[in-house]
């Protein structure tokens, strides 16, 4: 199997190696240092500050999603969401589910986040900002500086759900003013998927800890006071926080985040060359370096996935909802290579040729 879907992604063999291992116990000095280099290394990869924290949450992206959501903001604040696919709908269905009064910024699949759009909001009384820096349904990349200076204009908590984004585009937390950061094993981390990760500003802990949160599990306060020591308050998954330890060492040892995104883009880069002359349209107006949207001009974007998959052992992301016939996505992430951009530019290239492209 080739995976160019974007999340689980292919791991490379020494995570692989790690994960199978047997699964140690973690009530331990070992475990608590492995937890503590990991803090480290994400707070560096970050860019986010020596005052910064993170946790790591036994759960998908959304679990942190909704912890950030419900952890900082209450019935007092005003959020701004952007709804522009599914993952900006998420968001507004967590304020929904938390009583969290919000306003939407809504957009067409596949546009981006204009200057003009946001100026409206300024002034307003938000309090809180949702962001998806990559809207991984459509593939659009939002323009984080754009927005930094927005939410600092007006004073506003920036929450950004790096999940698809990080280590494989440009992401300074400290400069452009984010208060919380997410993100995922199964994306760019190139780990199994069950562990969710979030960077917290100094700011952003001083509020967690001011406020009472009715929630065992995703309860921020209890998972920054265990995380002082390496540990966290429930049983974490033990394999995948030691399959993260061995990646982010392999990136700080090849060079760091930056090494990690030059490689990312050169991938991205590679294929979009490759592909230039197939009938395909690219949907996002501006892309990330994780992940290539398309929308196939002859045929259904859902049966090439499944020829992919079924005839060539070749796995791409297809969509759900009113975009599974329309759209595609190529991921760039996780243990690929060049090579493997050939290998799938080839079938696309004999699918072309049977007719089915």
């Amino acid at each position: 199997m080739l995976n160019f879907t974007v999340g689980p992604v292919m791991s490379d063999e020494m995570v692989r190696a790690v994960g199978a291992e047997q699964v140690p116990y973690f009530r331990t000095p070992e475990f608590s240092e492995i937890m503590l280099e990991n803090e480290s290394l994400m707070k560096k990869f970050a860019k986010a500050g020596e005052d910064a924290r993170a946790v790591f949450i036994t759960g998908s992206g959304t679990a942190s999603m909704e912890a950030a959501v419900m952890n900082v903001f209450d019935e007092n604040d005003k959020v701004l969401v952007v709804n522009g696919g599914s993952f900006g709908q998420r968001f507004v269905e967590l304020c929904q589910i938390h009583g969290i009064p919000y306003e939407e910024i809504r957009l067409e699949a596949g546009h981006t986040l204009r200057k003009e759009q946001l100026d409206n909001y300024n002034g307003k009384g938000f309090t809180g900002f949702l962001i998806n820096v990559h809207e991984t349904s459509t593939g659009v990349h939002y323009d984080m500086e754009m927005i930094s200076r927005f939410c600092k204009k007006n004073g506003i908590f920036l929450v950004a759900d790096a999940i698809s984004s990080f280590l494989a585009d440009e992401f300074d937390m400290k400069a452009l003013g984010v208060q919380i950061m997410i993100t995922g094993s199964q994306k760019a981390l190139a780990c199994p998927p069950g562990v969710s990760v979030m960077v917290l500003s100094a700011e952003a802990v001083k509020r967690v800890e001011n406020r009472n949160v009715r929630c065992m599990y995703l309860n921020l306060k209890s998972a920054l006071k265990n995380g002082e020591r390496g540990q966290t308050p429930f049983t974490p998954a033990v394999g995948i926080l030691r399959q993260i330890n061995t990646r982010l060492k392999e990136i700080e040892k090849a060079g760091g985040v930056e090494t990690e995104i030059g490689k990312i883009s050169d991938l991205a880069k590679d294929f979009r060359e490759k592909i230039k002359d197939l009938p395909f349209e690219i949907v996002s107006e501006s892309m990330s370096n994780a992940v290539t949207s398309l929308h196939p001009l002859n045929v259904s974007a859902y049966d090439i996935f499944i020829r992919l998959k079924d005839e060539y052992g070749i796995w791409i992301c297809p969509n759900g909802g009113e975009l599974k016939e329309n759209v595609f996505r190529v991921g760039h992430i996780g243990a690929l290579t060049k090579e493997d951009n050939t290998i799938l530019v080839n079938a696309f290239l004999d699918l072309q040729k049977r007719g089915f492209l």
